[in-house]
């Protein structure tokens, strides 16, 4: 096992994922933004693998606007080096990476339009992990997407794109449950019809689920991860107390993290920590599952 959390390290004074407007795109400004994108990126995967946080998710952010039709600028082959570097310490040090497009990346969208733009997101995403030179255990996961007054309809409309798709982006595609329309069993369906392994999200069940139990889960999910894809991904939050449904809490609450612990053994998977405050988490996690035997530990 191996844990982590996603993009954004609030202990370093740095972020990956630094930005800036369309109406301000200019060559210059987009070269200037990710050589400083990558350097904080170095600077976060460094800092988690000396506290043995070995999972990362990279944020979507780190080049801007390269799935854009504005973008023409050859960011692969001018950064090709950098990313090089970036993966040689990745694989050096044995950590695990993914990637996460946002919401508006819909596969099943009735809008061609969006569809068009998802694959172009989908296709940039496999780019950076590709000039990592990292293997298919490096993932991009994204939702099923829309039900569309057919749930069915939508799901089969998900298969047949996503057979489609070019296979630098196929062969790193996982399909994650969310937390209102479409559950494990959902995903597991998709599976089943196209070998995508399937992503679980604890939180998502938790709140949207047909009553298998944490146990039962892991069952059936660990089945759709085969050789290449490396070991099972599994994302882990819980309910912020007074908050609607479905927001994240802000720090860990350890008590449930060692249920979760309990109750996944002796199940083997990579555990990313979507939780508020980041990497504090994640180094509480990281201590209370010291005692368990899955957890891989570079700092001894």
């Amino acid at each position: 096992m191996k844990i982590g959390y996603p993009c954004i390290n609030t202990t370093l004074g740095c972020r990956s994922s630094r930005t800036f407007r369309l109406k301000s795109y200019s060559e210059e400004r987009l070269m200037e933004t990710v050589e400083n994108n990558l350097t904080c990126l170095g600077k976060i995967l460094r800092f988690n693998v000396k506290h043995n946080m070995l999972f990362f998710r990279i944020t979507s952010d780190l080049v801007s606007f390269a799935s854009h039709p504005i973008c023409k600028f050859g960011w692969q082959e001018y950064f090709r080096e950098q990313f090089r570097a970036v993966g040689d310490f990745v694989k050096n040090h044995d950590v695990r990476i993914s990637m996460h497009p946002s919401q508006f990346t819909v596969v099943n969208s009735l809008n061609n339009r969006v569809f068009q733009n998802s694959v172009r997101e989908l296709v940039y995403h496999a780019q950076v992990l590709d000039l990592m030179e990292l293997d298919t255990s490096a993932k991009i996961q994204i939702h099923v997407g829309g039900v569309y007054g057919d749930k069915e309809k939508s799901m089969r409309r998900f298969v047949e794109r996503f057979e489609k798709l070019d296979e630098a982006v196929k062969r790193r595609l996982v399909v994650e449950n969310d937390d209102r329309y479409f559950s494990l069993r959902d995903c597991l369906q998709i599976s089943a019809e196209s070998g995508i392994p399937v992503l679980f999200d604890v939180f998502h069940h938790e709140v949207n689920n047909f009553g298998e139990t944490i146990w039962d889960s892991f069952m059936l999910l660990t089945k759709t991860w085969k050789g290449g894809d490396g070991l099972p991904m599994v994302d882990y939050s819980s309910q912020r107390k007074g908050e609607r449904e479905g927001q994240h809490i802000e720090t860990i609450n350890l008590g449930n993290f060692k249920k979760f612990l309990e109750e996944t053994k002796p199940f083997d998977f990579d555990l990313m920590l979507e939780i508020k405050d980041k990497e504090k988490s994640a180094l509480k996690a990281i201590k209370v599952a010291s005692q368990d035997g899955r957890l891989i530990n570079v700092t001894k």
